[in-house]
Formats: C-alpha cells, sequence, structure tokens
C-alpha cells in the first residue's frame, strides 16, 4: 500500500469518525441538537433529529464500505449540501459555520480520491499531454 493510499484511508476514517458521531449524537441525544435548532428554523422535534441521524448513519456506512464508497460519497455531498443550505439561509458566519460542510466535502472526496483509483482515472488532478513530434 503506498503513502497516497494510506493517507486517504486516514482522510476517509477521520470523516468516518466524525460523521458517525454526529449520526450518533442525531440518534441518541436529539435532545442536545434540538437546543441548536432554532436558529437554523429546523424542527424542534426528536423524531426529525433521530431521521437525519439515520439517513446520515446510512450515508456514513455506504461510504465506509470500499465497494459503496461512491455512492456514498454522492450522498453524504447532498447531505452536507443541505448543511449549508440551512446555514446560508439564516445567515450564519461564512467561514466558520456556513463553510463546514465544505470542508468536510472537500475532505470526504480527496480521502476517496487519495485511496480509489479509479476515481483517480476518472478525475485527475494533472493531465498529461502527449508532445506532437
Amino acid at each position: 500500500m503506498t503513502k497516497r493510499v494510506w493517507a486517504g484511508w486516514v482522510l476517509s476514517g477521520l470523516t468516518v469518525l466524525f460523521l458517525a458521531m454526529d449520526a450518533g449524537g442525531k440518534l441518541f441525544v436529539p435532545d442536545l441538537m434540538i437546543a441548536n435548532s432554532p436558529p437554523l428554523g429546523l424542527p424542534a422535534d426528536p423524531a426529525f433529529y433521530r431521521l437525519l441521524g439515520a439517513i446520515l448513519a446510512v450515508c456514513t456506512a455506504l461510504y465506509a464500505w470500499p465497494r459503496t464508497a461512491m455512492l456514498g460519497a454522492v450522498l453524504l455531498t447532498g447531505y452536507l449540501g443541505g448543511a449549508v443550505e440551512a446555514h446560508l439561509r439564516v445567515g450564519s458566519p461564512l467561514l466558520g459555520f456556513t463553510l463546514f460542510g465544505v470542508y468536510i466535502g472537500l475532505i470526504l472526496w480527496g480521502g476517496l480520491w487519495l485511496r480509489e483509483s479509479r476515481l483517480r482515472a476518472l478525475l485527475p488532478l494533472i493531465v498529461k499531454h502527449e508532445e506532437k513530434a
């Protein structure tokens, strides 16, 4: 395993740990989430947060499993986009709260790009041009 692949697994692992903790908080301690929900305009309903936690847990599990990692990354990108939208709508600070979902998404995709050769082939950062003789 190359250093690139190791770095990808480390980034992916950190992302999975963070998202799993977030999902666990929504599933098992929704009252803490409800206390912070009024500024975002989200429903103050434990069932709502349990549903969000279940969706996040499923998407995170798909990302953590190598065979479904790309599907999980796409689904998590949509989930994180919803978080960005919620903060944009209420005027949260841009660099701190609003773009936090973008930061997590970049780490998520960066980890997957580093560990998955098929994704690197699909989305190369450097394109080698052939020289014409």
